[in-house]
């Protein structure tokens, strides 16, 4: 998929991709056709600059964080199977949907605490929780009231008292946010 000649999408790459994200063949197609949109230059995968030129993205003030995402392991670039695959996060979950399935409550909750945690440790500190917050109210609360709420979230969720959130603890607050509301995308069939 890296190169110019392999901008069509074949059969069974549709059903490989079916397989592993849970999108229908339709939705898949139709995200093809979004991505290589974005694909200004036509290379078969996606930078940086190519998710910010997304208008709703580029305005969202965890955009950074969110694209991402998109690159494991410090990666440049995202082929059609990558992006497919962070996108199935977003894909709205039913009552059918098993806790391996990539959009699982579970796995909705690990994308949104990664994130949060910036160093990729596994605990988000303080410094992280300050940083999200910055990102999020930008200057309308002045660094002594989010130092405050940072130290309260702590509080109230570091049960361990290590001064960081783990993922269990971050799963038990959360425990009753409707998180498949507010981490779906309804993708046209």
């Amino acid at each position: 998929m890296g190169s110019k000649a392999s901008l069509h999408l074949r059969e069974e790459e549709i059903e490989a991709i079916q397989q592993e994200t849970g999108f229908q063949s339709n939705q898949i197609i139709r995200l093809f056709s979004r991505f290589t949109s974005l694909d200004k230059e036509q290379n078969g995968f996606l930078t940086r600059d190519d998710f910010m030129r997304i208008p709703e993205l580029a305005i969202n003030p965890l955009a950074d964080r969110i694209v991402d995402a998109f690159f494991n392991g410090g990666e440049e670039h995202v082929n059609f199977r990558q992006f497919m695959r962070t996108l199935a996060n977003f894909r709205p979950s039913s009552a059918k949907t098993s806790e391996d399935s990539p959009n699982s409550r579970t796995n909705k909750l690990k994308f949104v605490f990664s994130l949060y945690d910036y160093d990729s440790d596994g605990m988000i500190s303080k410094k992280e929780l300050l940083q999200i917050l910055k990102l999020l109210v930008g200057a309308n609360i002045n660094q002594d009231q989010l130092s405050h709420i940072a130290e309260r979230t702590l509080l109230e969720s570091d049960t361990n008292n290590d001064r960081h959130i783990s993922f269990e603890e971050f799963k038990t607050v959360m425990v009753r946010t409707e998180i498949d509301t507010k981490m779906s995308v309804r993708f046209l069939d």
